[in-house]
């Protein structure tokens, strides 16, 4: 059996290049005892990747270069020499960027391919899911009548933050997307009170006509000009949760800070900074509470397809430019 894996060939500076990576055909390893061999489905390209490309320390450790890159994958076991899992089960793990992968059992979890598509343990039910849910509740310490802003919102995480903070009772929910047609979607399809394409003009005096009242609570994925904005949007007693920055993952020289951090000053704000991986303990409640949302319709969500493993780094560029619409994922 022969496997296609992506590998990364050098470092990027800037925006990443086709020629700093290779599809690449392995061998594919059989499983020895306690391991598994997985037949990957779905494959899930998110933006953190890109800092794991650069050799910098940050809070995991870099793609090593000449071998298989990682990221979120859902499969079938196709051969198994581990207790609990058998041959015929789907399994989400993160030996994602290749077509077949040998893995600890222990390092894999059993999924439900019944209870919900198995792209959506990529997505609205996975990692994406619960960085949404752990950053409002928990980093943003949402409470109901809260105002909310969210940049990124047609994103995977910034769609469901936007429709949980309703759900939640927010008196307001306002968006910012890259489009028209997203900021279409926010509004009539995720009911978002109100939302802006922040390529329309001025992000800060698009934020003060759809949120007269300021804000109270950000959820930041973008960074740069929607912080500065935020900042001065906010209300007394306000809180900023920074999921992401992708405004600055491409960046070759260090982005300015928001000129109008005295703000906090006057406002009593917060800013956060989190990563999901700290918040593992709020699955199960994320999962009782999401999952029935999700099964009902009342949490909606998207998810952009892109086919084949030739594909992926194609669609891992394509969630730097912005060009999916919640979820990116890739189906092989």
């Amino acid at each position: 059996m022969i496997n296609r894996e992506w590998h990364l060939l050098s470092r990027p500076v800037g925006w990443p290049k086709p020629e700093d990576f290779a599809l690449v055909e392995a061998e594919v390893r059989q499983p020895r005892e306690g391991q598994v061999l997985v037949r990957n489905k779905y494959l899930s390209v998110d933006p953190y990747m890109r800092g794991r490309m650069s050799a910098a320390k940050s809070y995991v450790a870099p793609f090593e270069l000449g071998k298989a890159m990682q990221g979120g994958a859902v499969g079938e076991v196709v051969a198994s020499e581990a207790e609990g899992i058998a041959v015929g089960d789907h399994v989400l793990h993160f030996l994602g960027w290749r077509e077949y992968a040998t893995l600890d059992a222990k390092n894999a979890v059993k999924v439900d391919a019944d209870a919900a598509p198995l792209s959506a343990y990529l997505g609205v039910l996975g990692m994406t899911g619960l960085t949404a849910y752990a950053g409002l509740l928990r980093t943003a310490a949402f409470k109901e009548g809260d105002s909310v802003f969210v940049s990124g919102a047609a994103g995977a995480v910034g769609s469901q933050v936007g429709q949980i903070a309703k759900l939640k009772g927010a008196s307001r929910v306002i968006g910012s997307a890259g489009s028209d047609e997203k900021v279409k979607l926010l509004v009539e399809e995720y009911g978002f009170d109100a939302a802006f394409n922040y390529k329309n003009g001025p992000v800060g005096e698009q934020l003060r006509e759809a949120a007269p009242d300021g804000v109270d609570v950000y959820f930041d994925n973008v960074g740069g000009d929607h912080l500065e904005a935020a900042i001065g949007s906010l209300n007394q007693g306000g809180r900023i949760a920074v999921c992401g920055m992708i405004s600055v993952y491409n960046n070759t020289e260090p982005a300015p800070g928001p000129k109008n951090l005295a703000r906090l000053i006057q406002t009593r704000g917060r800013i956060e900074g989190f990563l999901v991986g700290d918040h593992y303990d709020l699955q199960p409640q994320f999962v009782q509470e999401v999952g029935p949302w999700v099964a009902s319709g009342a949490l909606k969500y998207r998810e952009t397809v892109v086919e084949g493993i030739e594909n992926n780094l194609e669609a891992f560029l394509g969630v730097l430019r912005g060009d999916n619409t919640g979820k990116m994922i890739v189906k092989l």
